[in-house]
């Protein structure tokens, strides 16, 4: 009984220390870092600075910085956070990797699914299907026809082992059933200068990417990943991969924020209430809108939702990772 009763006030005691600190966080002589696993200059670490900014203004000016702690397609910074202090002021961005990668790598140094809190959905960035300019095939359903009869003499390109490139491709050949060449490359420029050039066939990437280069005539455009089409002018007759007959192929690039397991539940509320507000501020939208992505504005927002689509697409993607037999150390 008195062992009982001793453990009473040493779980009050916690509570109310939880509680006191998260009435001061963030305080204002320290700095939330936002953890980028991914190398300055592209879509999503453009997407953490502009979250980065709209959060800072919720927060009364908070200091928000960027680290992109990049490398090992993504799983360096990941661990990073899944590591750090469980105190609010490390948390990481990041995007489709946070489901992919557990099938992509045989022996990662976290658990996705434990060792982060789940904070919020932040935005998403439709992909496209691409082809070099002089590729016989014009729409989707001649593509189709093309690859089916060519199998095994394909190249598709992408940004490398476990990108969203990658992915969308892998998914693309298994949906099909046709076997493709995948060729990586580091990054999306130089395999979008292969596919200029005409030396690989195909390439699934994101619109922001795309865009300019099917404006410029210099590549085809087959259809896009997202369940309805787009309001883009150089998309909007695009269909979709449904639309052409490829059931339930849905593909999008969404970003999130996480800390790590064990951060106080009403520091969780502070961030997940910041992170709504911003989301909806028309200057982040306006920045999101421009570069080709939504912003996610439904029960993903919020940590359970948020936790249960990461989760969802982790059993989506698994079967077609396995099924190309692409893993890393």
């Amino acid at each position: 009984m008195r062992s009982m009763l001793l453990c009473v006030p040493a779980a009050v005691v916690m509570c109310l220390s939880a509680n006191a600190f998260a009435q001061d966080y963030p305080a204002a002589n320290k700095t939330i870092t936002f953890v980028l696993p991914y190398a300055a200059g592209g879509p999503t670490d453009k997407a953490a600075r502009d979250l980065a900014q709209s959060m800072s203004k919720v927060l009364g000016g908070q200091s928000i910085v960027i680290d992109n702690a990049a490398g090992a397609s993504g799983s360096i910074g990941a661990n990073k956070v899944a590591k750090a202090s469980p105190d609010g002021y490390t948390l990481l961005f990041t995007h489709i990797a946070q489901a992919t990668l557990p099938s992509f790598f045989r022996n990662l140094p976290y658990n996705v699914e434990k060792d982060f809190e789940y904070i919020g959905l932040v935005s998403e960035n439709p992909m496209n299907l691409i082809g070099r300019s002089n590729l016989p095939a014009n729409n989707m359903a001649e593509l189709i026809g093309w690859a089916k009869s060519h199998k095994g003499q394909i190249n598709i390109a992408n940004a490398g082992p476990g990108s969203a490139s990658h992915l969308c491709g892998m998914l693309f050949q298994s949906t099909l059933k046709v076997d493709m060449t995948s060729v990586p490359y580091k990054g999306t420029a130089p395999a979008m200068t292969d596919l200029i050039g005409g030396q690989v066939d195909l390439m699934c990437d994101q619109t922001t990417t795309t865009i300019p280069q099917i404006e410029g005539k210099k590549v085809k455009s087959f259809a896009v990943t997202t369940p309805t089409r787009l309001s883009s002018p150089a998309l909007k007759d695009m269909p979709t991969m449904q639309e052409a007959g490829l059931k339930d192929f849905t593909v999008t690039i969404w970003q999130g924020l996480y800390a790590p397991k064990g951060t106080p539940a009403p520091v969780l509320k502070k961030l997940n209430d910041a992170l709504k507000v911003a989301v909806k501020d028309p200057e982040f939208i306006r920045k999101q809108e421009a570069g080709g992505a939504s912003v996610i504005n439904d029960p993903r927002n919020d940590p359970a939702g948020h936790k249960s689509f990461v989760m969802s697409e982790m059993a989506k993607w698994a079967p077609v990772i396995k099924a190309a037999g692409v893993y890393a150390d």
